[in-house]
């Protein structure tokens, strides 16, 4: 008899005290319901606001087992979370995800049996293919998305309808193999994976997703990070 699968997801978090509770509900209730053997491990980078002291709470309340924290002296990119919180993991399979519930957790089980029923080695949430879509961003916010997956996939071709989206379910070993051979370490972060999976000959389904603007906080993504991410897709294209 095969061993029961287990879903490791990452959740890198900076402010989110008032989204953190929501999300952690949502995912207990959603494995729960499933019956899915699963572990969340938050890495904090310092929020000034208490996430951790919540996150804190939250571990007491569903269980070390469940609840794994990692916490970093710092803000130290996105990227380097992920891969701080892998060091961490025992699931086979790795799920990322933001923690400000714009990622809703009712689709996991979609994005679970879309893998179980083609053994993909990624699947990745899409708000642009399908029925899938983007709620609660004004006009410009959409255009900067669209444009980046624009610039992305006409200059790097990945065949990836949402190159900068961030949810995505990971066979365990493939991840790690693909971040090994990741550089970026903020926005472009995701980006990169992506293109280096495609690239490196692993097969990637699409989910489509409904990607809802954040409930509490404010977003994090400025102009710093646009132009970052901009550096990155053309660096990305000299060395892919």
């Amino acid at each position: 008899m095969a061993p029961k699968d287990k879903y490791t997801v990452i959740l890198p978090t900076y402010n989110e005290r008032r989204n953190l509770p929501i999300i952690i509900w949502l995912l207990n209730r959603t494995f729960t319901k499933h019956n899915l053997d699963y572990e969340i491990i938050i890495v904090d980078d310092a929020s000034p606001d208490g996430t951790l002291e919540i996150a804190q709470q939250l571990q007491t309340l569903y269980a070390p087992t469940h609840i794994i924290l990692r916490p970093r002296p710092g803000k130290l990119g996105l990227g380097t979370a992920y891969v701080h919180g892998l060091k961490s993991a025992t699931g086979n399979f790795i799920i990322i995800m933001d923690a400000d519930f714009s990622h809703h957790p009712k689709f996991l089980p979609s994005m679970i049996a879309m893998q179980k029923r083609t053994d993909c080695d990624i699947v990745t949430g899409t708000r642009y293919a399908g029925d899938g879509g983007v709620y609660g961003w004004d006009l410009k916010r959409k255009l900067v998305s669209r444009g980046a997956n624009l610039v992305a996939d006409t200059v790097l071709r990945p065949g990836v309808s949402d190159l900068t989206g961030s949810f995505r379910l990971y066979k365990r070993g493939v991840l790690e193999r693909v971040v090994a051979r990741t550089e970026s370490k903020g926005y472009t972060f995701q980006m990169e994976l992506m293109t280096r999976a495609v690239g490196m000959g692993y097969r990637v389904e699409e989910c489509p997703i409904s990607f809802v603007d954040r409930v509490y906080g404010e977003s994090k993504l400025g102009g710093e990070e646009i132009v970052e991410y901009l550096k990155g897709v053309l660096s990305l294209w000299l060395k892919v």
